[in-house]
């Protein structure tokens, strides 16, 4: 079977910094490209980052832009989402999915398939 689990979530301080990661079992990311979303309480799920192995993309939100970086450990099958000067307004669950669409990775959601049970974050101080 196909899943993802997230990891590293926490309380940080702003300014601070944290590394989600969503290890894939079931499938590789040379088939799946990957995707972060989160959702705060009272707002919908946002889209956070995505990369594509096969495509060679990543994309971010506008609000992410220079502040996040995904990438991916092949040989552990995981995908990294490295979170810096974290701002109050980033807490949220945040999720990790895959979706098999052929081509760049993109932030939408309803192309992802594969979702995790998410990994809260937040930001405190």
């Amino acid at each position: 079977q196909v899943h993802v689990v997230e990891s590293g979530g926490g309380l940080v301080q702003p300014g601070g910094s944290l590394r989600l990661s969503c290890a894939a079992s079931g499938f590789s990311l040379d088939e799946y490209y990957i995707g972060w979303f989160r959702q705060a309480p009272g707002r919908e799920r946002e889209g956070v980052s995505c990369i594509s192995t096969s495509y060679g993309n990543t994309a971010y939100g506008d609000a992410m832009k220079g502040r996040f970086t995904i990438s991916r450990d092949a040989a552990k099958n995981t995908v990294h989402l490295q979170m810096d000067n974290l701002k109050p307004e980033d807490t949220a669950v945040y999720y990790c999915a895959a979706s098999r669409r052929r081509g760049g990775c993109t932030l939408i959601t309803v192309f992802y398939s594969v979702w995790g049970q998410g990994t809260a974050v937040t930001v405190s101080g």
